[in-house]
């Protein structure tokens, strides 16, 4: 073969190279949308007409917000939600609990009051093949997904701060625990994992543990008594920040405002980061229920796409918290739409 010869199949390869290669080029990105668009088809067939059970103790704050970021994001993929509102009534949620197995939603998403009321239910329902998704207060029964804070770490948190603050010759070193419901996972592990820092310390005396069922009014009344026996008292631990609120004003009746500081676990609400910016709140560590409906959304979805079979296997996500020590932390309060229903 000849040098020109050569030359001009090394040009011809050349060119079909590049005609091959330009080829590929230009199919890759139809190749690649197809693959998105395929991609959200298998994200609707798993999502669309699928039903989202939502078992609340109750709907308060809390609870509302929750609900509102969860309904506007099943409205979205097409799926449908259901939710039954205990109004803070066990018999009426461990039977719409229940009833809601017997109509075998895809998903059930609960709030626990305790850890054994709604403990065989749970386990009957992915029996059943639902899938189960708990809400920061856990059952003694582990499901498919736990979202929520790990108390635990935060009463370790908070106990480190009031030591701080309180213990080592600082104050008294005398303190109250105002616990939400006895037998609630959240106000166990919380007060728990604080005890294990406190005892630490023995600078730090716990003049009262008490429950308070999550209501102000009772935990103002335990507060007057606590005062009145420790007028020394330097600090109050509180598992929850709204019902700190009547601690608030027993420590105003009493006189002891700055003297007696109150130290709280918030699940973000707007009233929370107030009596914080009022004085009236020491030291608020929060996380956002907003941000915590997000992750609620993102279990479900994550189950229905999963191909596990329920009960197969157990994911946390967990919430992260950030105190709130000025107005300058306004962020990590939610602020409820206008709008909100």
């Amino acid at each position: 073969m000849s040098k020109a010869s050569r030359l001009k199949k090394q040009l011809w390869w050349g060119v079909a190279a590049s005609i091959a290669a330009l080829t590929a080029i230009a199919a890759t990105p139809s190749k690649a949308a197809e693959a998105r668009e395929e991609l959200r088809q298998q994200f609707d067939k798993a999502l669309k007409g699928k039903t989202v059970a939502w078992a609340p103790v109750w709907l308060g704050v809390l609870e509302s917000e929750w609900t509102r970021v969860m309904k506007a994001h099943f409205d979205d993929y097409g799926m449908k939600f259901e939710v039954r509102d205990a109004n803070f009534k066990s018999d009426v949620q461990l039977q719409a609990v229940s009833s809601l197995i017997n109509e075998h939603p895809d998903v059930l998403v609960v709030q626990n009051p305790n850890v054994t009321l709604l403990a065989k239910e749970l386990k009957r329902a992915m029996e059943a093949g639902i899938y189960v998704v708990q809400v920061n207060m856990a059952s003694n029964t582990l499901t498919d997904a736990y979202v929520g804070v790990d108390a635990r770490d935060m009463g370790r948190r908070l106990a480190k701060n009031m030591i701080a603050d309180c213990g080592g010759g600082k104050g008294s070193g005398e303190i109250s625990i105002l616990e939400g419901e006895a037998t609630a996972a959240y106000s166990l592990d919380m007060k728990n994992g604080a005890m294990e820092v406190f005892k630490a310390d023995p600078s730090i005396k716990i003049v009262s543990s008490q429950p308070t069922s999550w209501d102000a009014n009772k935990a103002g009344e335990i507060t007057s008594t606590v005062l009145q026996q420790h007028p020394n008292l330097c600090g109050i631990l509180s598992v929850w920040g709204p019902q700190a609120a009547g601690a608030v004003q027993a420590i105003k009746a009493a006189g002891k405002t700055g003297t007696a500081k109150i130290y709280v676990a918030s699940d973000g609400q707007p009233a929370d980061c107030d009596l914080l910016e009022q004085g009236g709140f020491y030291r608020n560590l929060s996380y956002r229920a907003d941000t915590q409906g997000e992750a609620i959304v993102n279990a479900v979805i994550g189950l229905l796409q999963s191909g596990d079979k329920p009960g197969a296997k157990r994911t946390a996500y967990y919430t992260t918290p950030a105190w709130v020590n000025s107005k300058d932390d306004r962020m990590y309060c939610f602020t409820v739409p206008k709008d909100a229903k």
